[in-house]
């Protein structure tokens, strides 16, 4: 099977190629002082802006891959760079497993992970848990503004009501990972992202080329259901965000590059600055069944793309990823990238709301709940490649319409942290206090996610907040009372700690302290504020 679009399932044979897939991982990054000492040969401007709006540092996982490593590779004897990582450290590289396996004598080479794990020395005494003979491709498809068809994905999120409030995305960058655009710079519905230039660029990694309106039409449809105006039919949920698309799926096949692709595609839309991605793709099976994952490698940190994944969030943007088409198959469960530590994971319902049954399920093998939350996915209303607006089916379409709804909530509270944007619309979710494998916190509602968020931005004017409480080792204080001490108390009132509070939004740690109560106390020049803090 090569694909899933559109809920088909395609079958077909698959042959054992004496070519393989690996990682190769690198050792260090000699020249990391340079370039963390000059950050805008790293990221654009935007992106230092988004990592200090956040409080996030730089690190080494910023830095770039040493360029005479990868020369040294791309040289070495049958091997090929398909692609590479620069928050890994690695480079995805193709040739016989001989070849590879002799890259392992460099001296800059930490370790090689195969793609077939099989071949890895810790999997050398085990056999193979990859029975499946079909596979799975989650390419899952199956203001005033006047809606048309398109009303009810908007509304049934409450999204018309930040729309009617001129929240509409704008301030905010989406990164778009899917399989080709094509008729995205010609058809109608898009005109409005092309007149305005709300399209700053993109890359096509399968063909290695800056042509992204090109290959395929999946990611035609999910844009549309985010950045399509056509009065009285479509109306997209970030109609003034603007937009990166970026070509990582290779429909000819199904292979483990396109996770190196994506993780590639992810770093880029952090150097231009991006605040979001969406991905409408999952992974589970591959045309070499031995690349293949199991439900037991579905615990957010065992694929490539989910640790590429959960470093994107680390760098300030939030992930929204489709949960997947598979909820009817023997393997109903998300695939990868879905199954991520840090993905926003987004399922499917109908008009009203149900649980529509080609969803995938969760939780994750490690017992996370996911889906996160859903979204429409039965017959949404999204335009095709020719401009003829359609409706189309699969969570495919849940998950922009809800990565358009993050950009529009967020250019209304941009001084949100991306966990606290993913907080607010998870508490807002009618099932957020009883979260099913079906739906998770169930369908969100952004104008109460708005007015909470709100209500704390007013709180926070007042009077410092502190989160979570009970603490596990850090906390984040939001305050306007900068430059001056936060004095933890013991329960008999002797210091326990003390902290130097020198920005709006600080993560603290009490990883030094045994579990218990304890007090805070927070002096400014002319007020004193205290509480009780919990320490698990």
């Amino acid at each position: 099977m090569k694909k899933f679009i559109l809920l088909i399932l395609i079958f077909t044979s698959f042959s054992v190629s004496s070519q393989e897939d690996a990682w190769i991982y690198f050792t260090n990054k000699p020249q990391a002082a340079t370039f963390l000492s000059n950050p805008l040969s790293m990221l654009t401007q935007r992106a230092l802006d988004r990592r200090a709006n956040q409080n996030i540092p730089l690190d080494i996982k910023d830095v770039p891959i040493h360029q005479d490593y990868l020369n040294q590779i791309s040289n070495a004897n049958g091997i090929t760079i398909k692609a590479k990582s620069k928050w890994l450290n690695a480079a995805h590289v193709r040739g016989t497993q001989s070849n590879i396996q002799a890259l392992s004598l460099l001296s800059f080479v930490s370790y090689i992970d195969f793609a077939n794990g099989n071949l890895n020395a810790k999997a050398a005494s085990s056999s193979s848990n990859n029975e499946f003979n079909s596979i799975y491709k989650n390419l899952d498809a199956t203001i005033d503004y006047n809606y048309g068809t398109s009303a009810n994905q908007i509304q049934m999120l409450n999204g018309h009501l930040l729309h009617e409030q001129n929240f509409t995305g704008q301030g905010k960058i989406i990164a778009v990972l899917d399989s080709g655009f094509t008729g995205v710079n010609t058809a109608m519905p898009f005109q409005n992202l092309i007149n305005n230039n709300q399209i700053l660029g993109g890359y096509n990694f399968p063909d290695a080329n800056s042509n992204y309106f090109t290959r395929h039409f999946h990611g035609t449809y999910v844009l549309s259901c985010m950045g399509s105006v056509v009065e009285n039919q479509l109306i997209g949920s970030a109609p003034n965000a603007q937009y990166y698309l970026f070509i990582t799926e290779d429909v000819n096949e199904e292979n483990p590059v396109e996770e190196s692709y994506w993780v590639e595609a992810a770093e880029l839309a952090d150097y231009y600055g991006a605040d979001i991605i969406n991905t409408s793709l999952g992974y589970f099976g591959y045309d070499n069944p031995s690349y293949s994952y199991t439900y037991n490698d579905m615990n957010g940190t065992t694929s490539f793309i989910s640790r590429g994944l959960n470093i994107a969030h680390s760098r300030g943007m939030i992930v929204v990823v489709s949960a997947g088409n598979s909820g009817t198959t023997a393997n109903p469960n998300i695939g990868t990238p879905a199954d991520a530590l840090k993905a926003f994971t987004i399922g499917a319902v109908d008009n009203n709301e149900n649980y529509v049954s080609f969803s995938s399920i969760g939780p994750t093998f490690d017992g996370r709940v996911k889906p996160d939350i859903v979204a429409k996915g039965l017959a949404a209303t999204l335009s095709d490649t020719n401009g003829s607006i359609i409706t189309a089916s699969g969570t495919s379409f849940s998950s922009p319409i809800i990565a358009g709804m993050v950009a529009s909530f967020w250019s209304a509270v941009p001084n949100l942290t991306n966990d606290q944007v993913i907080q607010f619309i998870k508490e807002s979710s009618d099932n957020f206090t009883n979260p099913t494998a079906q739906k998770g916190f169930g369908v969100p509602d952004f104008q109460l996610a708005l007015n909470n968020a709100l209500n704390l931005e007013n709180v926070v004017a007042n009077h410092p907040v502190l989160y979570p409480n009970p603490v596990e080792n850090e906390f984040t204080l939001l305050t306007n009372f900068i430059n001056s001490k936060l004095y933890i108390f013991n329960a008999i009132g002797q210091l326990a700690d003390e902290k130097e509070i020198l920005s709006k939004q600080g993560v603290y740690s009490l990883s030094n302290l045994n579990s218990g109560i304890y007090f805070y106390k927070i002096e400014t020049s002319n007020k004193t504020f205290s509480g009780k803090i919990q320490k698990k």
